[in-house]
């Protein structure tokens, strides 16, 4: 029986320490997460706003666009297509794959960034075509977030070039698996109006969400595996540079939008994690991981958006301690609404501008 035992232990023991996986977990020293204190400080703004819920069990409503004639739309998990400005949300289309970034461009089209399938154009029902499923010889396999240029330039996100959310059962486990390893594979590119395709920034740890500043001369970038935004410049002496915006958040931010007054919505999809003290040991995380699902780190369901500037000054936080809208993706107003997305939650959040806390 003893030996039965010690055989036991020693195969454990080898699984745990030499099994293979498809991570290889990098070395990283985060710094220590600031808390939600100061700008971030703790508060339960979005008690205020009514949760509307998605149709028929329908869950998943990552992001929000706006059509030329003021209809919001957005989509699912199951990729289904939906107006969501009236009383109640209208199924219009089943698209198919896992759209994510939702965007309104110049000739009043819904561009779509699918993590399945790429980018693709949207104008109605039976309308849809894909625009990209490669970037400079490479599959994309995990487009996020876009953004249309006014001269119909598409920037997007690949969030990352190591795992196919479509492989691996969808974004969310995906995502984690991608943070949790901290390769550095996540780009952003842009397909011009010429239709050519070219990365323009890459070096990121989980791409999310991008946004242009309101002249169009930078591009915001979130980099959620280090919990932080980056500023890519378009145009003038520092066009092709980066450099950071925002670091150190006290979240793992998701989609960035741009409001159109020149400022900004950022929704942190989780507050940051007791596991970071792991991210310097990747013998660790590599034996964590195999200890299964269970284990794992997972994002943790307490919302937050917040409203800043092109200079970077925070002007309006808002949180959702109960965790009530899930895993906050997206935020935006839209005249006089206002908006909060989520990854998986069974609807959204939507209340009135005029009772938004004063920006400060």
């Amino acid at each position: 029986m003893k030996k039965i035992l010690l055989a036991a232990i020693v195969l454990g023991l080898g699984y745990l320490a030499f099994w293979p996986i498809p991570l290889r977990p990098e070395v990283y020293e985060p710094l220590q997460a600031p808390g939600f204190t100061g700008d971030f400080e703790s508060n339960d703004a979005m008690a205020a706003l009514e949760q509307v819920l998605m149709p028929e069990g329908a869950r998943g409503p990552e992001d929000l666009a706006v059509m030329p004639d003021g209809r919001v739309y957005t989509t699912d998990l199951a990729g289904k297509l939906y107006r969501i400005d009236g009383a109640v949300p209208e199924f219009i289309e089943d698209l198919g794959g896992r759209p994510l970034g939702l965007k309104v461009g110049p000739d009043g089209a819904l561009y779509i960034a699918d993590s399945y399938r790429g980018i693709l154009r949207w104008t109605g029902p039976g309308s849809l075509e894909t625009l990209v499923t490669e970037v400079e010889g490479a599959p994309l396999i995990y487009a996020n977030q876009l953004e249309v240029a006014r001269d119909g330039t598409i920037y997007f996100s690949n969030s990352t070039d190591r795992f196919d959310p479509e492989v691996l059962g969808g974004t969310k486990p995906t995502s984690v698996m991608a943070v949790w390893e901290q390769s550095n594979s996540g780009y952003v590119a842009r397909r011009l109006p010429d239709g050519r395709v070219e990365k323009i920034a890459n070096g990121f740890v989980y791409t999310n969400g991008i946004a242009l500043s309101q002249a169009e001369d930078f591009l915001l970038i979130a980099e959620t595996g280090r919990a932080r935004v980056h500023k890519h410049w378009l145009t003038g002496e520092q066009a092709g540079e980066t450099e950071l915006f925002l670091g150190n958040l006290p979240g793992y931010p998701d989609n960035l939008e741009a409001q159109g007054d020149g400022t900004f919505w950022l929704a942190f999809a989780s507050p940051r994690l007791p596991a970071e003290k792991l991210m310097p040991y990747p013998f660790l995380r590599r034996v964590i991981w195999r200890l299964g699902a269970l284990a794992r780190p997972a994002p943790v369901h307490r919302g937050m958006v917040i409203q800043f500037d092109e200079s970077g000054r925070i002007l309006r936080n808002l949180q959702d301690p109960s965790g009530r809208f899930g895993v906050t993706t997206s935020a935006l107003e839209v005249g006089a609404h206002f908006y909060v997305m989520s990854l998986d939650g069974p609807g959204f959040g939507r209340g009135r501008v005029a009772d938004l806390p004063t920006r400060q």
